[in-house]
């Protein structure tokens, strides 16, 4: 597991947005954060999802997060730039962009991949993913340190059979993040790295390996020490690297 202990003021101030926060690692990241002291804006398309993860973050006496209902896979452009106008108008700027929602797909061959599930894949885990960095990136240079942390895969490291879209896509994750690493480096307050969760006890996980005994893997709050590391100061320099929770 990755080793980092964060101070309990570690984002204290800071606003972050999440994607995928409604269950699994992005409710984890989101509460993680918020017990850090930050403000989390809580996006995802499953709106009591993430009324749940609010009332968590709010009854233990955290800053008080903002639920953002917000459908990846039909958002149109006016959408994403009505997200970024109310986040400048709510906070002036934005410390960190969690990029966590995507989705698995069928994993079969390639030659049985439909064409529309292989473009419904790349649509959620690619292009809502870039129209939502390119969209925020101005309001992230604002910020006097801020960080986007991309979610990748093993699969998208080195190619492995029957991994379909889903494995593709993260390929791309990967090169959309060293693509604005490159682009920020020293022009910008801005940090751009990707972590691969590895086995993780999520739905996802299960619906990949359904054969699997869940409880061999480690609940989405242990991985979260590289989470932190990343969202936090302590990285502050730490460019368009590729990093491992496990």
């Amino acid at each position: 597991m990755f080793d980092y202990s964060a101070r309990p003021e570690l984002l204290k101030d800071r606003v972050i947005l999440v994607t995928g926060a409604g269950r699994g690692i992005g409710a984890a990241a989101a509460k993680t954060y918020a017990a850090h002291g930050a403000t989390v804006l809580l996006l995802g398309k499953t709106e009591a999802n993430l009324t749940q993860v609010y009332d968590e973050i709010e009854a233990a006496g955290y800053p008080q997060p903002v639920v953002i209902p917000f459908n990846l896979e039909t958002a149109l452009p006016h959408q994403y730039d009505e997200l970024a106008a109310m986040i400048e108008t709510e906070f002036g700027h934005l410390d960190g962009l969690l990029h966590n929602a995507s989705i698995i797909g069928p994993r079969t061959p390639l030659e049985q991949l439909s064409g529309e599930n292989f473009m419904r894949v790349m649509h959620i885990n690619v292009n809502a993913m870039f129209m939502l960095t390119s969209t925020l990136l101005p309001l992230l240079k604002l910020s006097q340190d801020a960080s986007v942390i991309f979610t990748s895969s093993s699969v998208g490291r080195k190619g492995r059979a029957y991994w379909g879209a889903y494995g593709v896509s993260k390929f791309a994750t990967e090169g959309l993040m060293q693509t604005l690493a490159d682009e920020v480096d020293t022009v910008a307050p801005v940090r751009s790295n990707s972590i691969n969760p590895g086995a993780t006890r999520t739905s996802m996980r299960a619906q990949a390996y359904p054969g699997e005994n869940p409880a061999n893997n480690p609940a989405p709050e242990a991985i979260m020490p590289v989470y932190l590391y990343l969202m936090g100061p302590d990285s502050t320099g730490i460019n368009g690297q590729a990093f491992n929770a496990q």
